[in-house]
This record gives structure tokens, C-alpha cells and sequence, in this order.
């Protein structure tokens, strides 16, 4: 059975080699008799894979050492409750940049705990552009700075990590993280769903500088604090260990295969040639300034809708499947993570071509 070239924005494809790996160790892990999904997580396999893990994203992303990994539950979406308990501090305000679907929730949620002030927003440009720095209004007294380096919806990226002086910086990296090298120093907290360039559904890395964990709100529930997870090495409960294991695998994949480095230049050559196709037709169009498109997501519109449907259905055939964009943007979303081969967007521009001279 040949494999689809899956364009999903999450759950993504994972790479074929780690499901092949998790394949053959599903029923016996390395001689244990038994299944990952069926072993105690503070027994010393699990123990042992846990510990794989962090070392490894530790090495790929050079975390430094005054940072805890923590690997929980609650999708990225609960951090944007965490980060305010977690980091006001006793203050009152905190900085968000507004760019796009997913940061206008995370300011929805922390207007719960505390007086949010716009940096900046690109809504009115319907959030195909990041606002120019000349346009920021930051506060130095803020609690912290929020941004989403990636908009998976709009397909919408920073060009480079905003500087914004001593204040803590916290990054919503579920759609970039492991897709480049970063500076993680720059950062105060990033967070990251799993569904896209780490593993499966249902784990959520958090990287925090440790001088920012231990000063959660009063009546902060234990599954919130950071200082819970920390402390106990993300163990405080059942933690989403199978989804803990692959994400492992995904890792030592990266690894093989030339760590961040290699991905970045990879991801940078996929999104030119997708891009290029785009620009290069009359047929399609991205609405996206050039200066801040996404390596990550790219949505592309027909130029005339009524062929969506079809477009789709064509696509689907040729095993290039969930091209079909947010239903708030409409249109087509290709996400291009670091697990979708090089030959799947080349596959994806030979159709787009094709199905152009049918029905341009």
C-alpha cells in the first residue's frame, strides 16, 4: 500500500521511518515483553525513554542548561492559560503581538487573568502581513511579550524573533519548533503542540527558563504550575507516554538525518518551489506579503472558486490529500512540516500544474 502525501495542518504526517521503528517495537520494546503503551511511566523502560527524549531535544535545539523541558498534556491551547498564571508575577499587564487565529486566542484567554496590551495587529491587512517593528508599542513593564512566530491558518511568519529588551518573551512555536535552529536564549517560555513537526497528538512540549517557574498565582491548580511539572520531571501524573515515545523517535530521526540545520534547508527549499509555482501562475494566488510567507503552511487560492471542489476531489485521487483550507480563509492550505518529503511537493506542483491546463 503506498503511502499519501498528507498536507493535514495537525495531526501531520510523521515520518515513515519512526512509524516503521514503532512499527517493530510495538509489541516488544527492546525485550521488555511489553508494548510502550502498556508500561508504567516511572518503571525504568519508560523512565529510560523519557530521559532519551529530553537529551535529545536538549542537543538538537542546544536548550541551555538553565532551562527545564517539560513534557505534558492540554495542546497548546492550555498554555495560553498557563503562561499567565505562571508568569505575571504580581503585574497586571502583558504584551501580545495579534497576527493571526491563534493569537487571538491566546489574548482571549489571558484577558481572564490580566489586562492584555496590543504590541501590535495585522488584522486590518486581514492578517497577511506582520507589522512592522517601527509600528510596536511595547511596554517595558509588562509581565511578558506574547507572540506566534507561525500562523498556521494564515500562513504568516515572523522573519526573525522580535526583540523586545529585558521582558520574558513567550513563543506559541507549535508550527515552527524543530523546523530551524533557534536561539532559545531569546525566550523566556516556548510551547508547542506535538501534531506537527514533533509526533502524535496529545503531548505538548514546554521549554522554561527556570527563573521563571515558582511564582504561579495564588490558587493556581497543581496541573498548572509549572513548578509541579518541573519538580516532579513532568511526572506529576500519567503523562501521554506513547505519544512521549514517539515524539523520541522523531527526535533521533531529526538527528540521522543532519539535525536543524539540515531541516532548515530542506523546509526553506520546499516552500521556494511551492511558492514559486504559486507566483509563477495566474491560476493561483497567495495573499501573503512575500516578506513574511510561512516554510511551515502555505494557503493558496483558485482563481475561480467554483473549482475548489474539484480541485480537491482530483487531488485526493492522486493521494495528495488535505489541501483544503481553514474554513475561515477558505481556499487551499498545503502544510509542509519537516515530515513531508521534498518528492510530496514536488508531487503537489505537478498536479497544481496539470490541473491548471484542464481548467484555466
Amino acid at each position: 500500500m503506498s503511502r499519501a502525501f498528507n498536507f493535514s495542518a495537525g495531526p501531520a504526517m510523521l515520518p515513515a521511518e519512526v512509524l516503521e521503528q514503532a512499527r517493530e517495537e510495538m509489541l516488544d520494546w527492546h525485550g521488555s515483553g511489553m508494548s510502550v503503551m502498556e508500561m508504567s511511566h516511572r518503571g525504568k523502560q519508560f523512565m529510560s525513554i523519557a530521559e532519551q527524549a529530553e537529551a535529545d531535544l536538549r542537543e538538537l535545539m542546544k536548550i541551555p542548561a538553565e532551562y527545564k523541558v517539560l513534557f505534558l498534556q492540554g495542546g497548546a491551547s492550555i498554555q495560553f492559560a498557563m503562561v499567565p498564571l505562571n508568569l505575571l508575577g504580581g503585574k497586571s499587564n502583558a504584551d501580545y503581538f495579534n497576527t493571526g487565529s491563534w493569537s487571538k486566542k491566546a489574548i482571549a484567554e489571558a484577558k481572564k487573568f490580566c489586562e492584555v496590551d496590543l504590541v501590535a495587529s495585522s488584522e486590518a491587512d486581514k492578517f497577511t502581513s506582520v507589522p512592522l517593528q517601527s509600528e510596536w508599542q511595547l511596554n517595558p513593564d509588562a509581565a511578558y511579550v506574547h507572540y506566534t512566530p507561525n500562523e498556521t491558518i494564515g500562513g504568516v511568519e515572523f522573519p526573525s524573533i522580535p526583540d523586545v529588551g529585558d521582558v520574558p518573551l513567550v513563543a506559541d512555536m507549535s508550527s515552527t519548533i524543530l523546523s530551524r535552529p533557534i536561539d532559545v536564549s531569546k525566550f523566556g517560555v516556548i510551547y508547542a503542540g506535538a501534531q506537527k513537526n514533533i509526533g502524535p497528538a496529545g503531548l505538548t512540549v514546554v521549554i522554561v527558563r527556570e527563573d521563571l517557574i515558582g511564582g504561579a498565582a495564588p490558587g493556581t491548580p497543581a496541573m498548572l504550575d509549572y513548578r509541579t511539572h518541573a519538580e516532579s520531571g513532568s511526572m506529576y501524573n500519567t503523562p501521554p507516554t506513547y505519544s512521549w515515545y514517539l515524539a523520541g523517535l522523531v527526535f533521533q530521526w531529526l538527528k540521522r538525518n543532519g539535525g536543524l540545520e539540515a531541516a532548515a534547508e530542506r523546509n526553506k527549499r520546499k516552500a521556494e518551489m511551492l511558492y514559486a509555482a504559486i507566483d509563477q501562475s495566474v491560476f493561483y494566488a497567495n495573499p501573503v506579503d512575500h516578506s513574511c510567507r510561512s516554510w511551515m503552511n502555505v494557503p493558496f487560492t483558485l482563481a475561480n472558486p467554483g473549482l475548489d471542489k474539484t480541485f480537491l476531489a482530483e487531488a485526493d485521487a492522486m493521494q495528495l490529500v488535505t489541501l483544503k483550507g481553514h474554513r475561515s480563509v477558505g481556499g487551499m492550505r498545503a502544510s509542509i512540516y519537516n515530515a513531508m518529503p521534498e518528492e510530496g511537493v514536488k508531487a503537489l506542483i505537478g498536479f497544481m500544474l496539470g490541473f491548471e491546463k484542464r481548467y484555466a
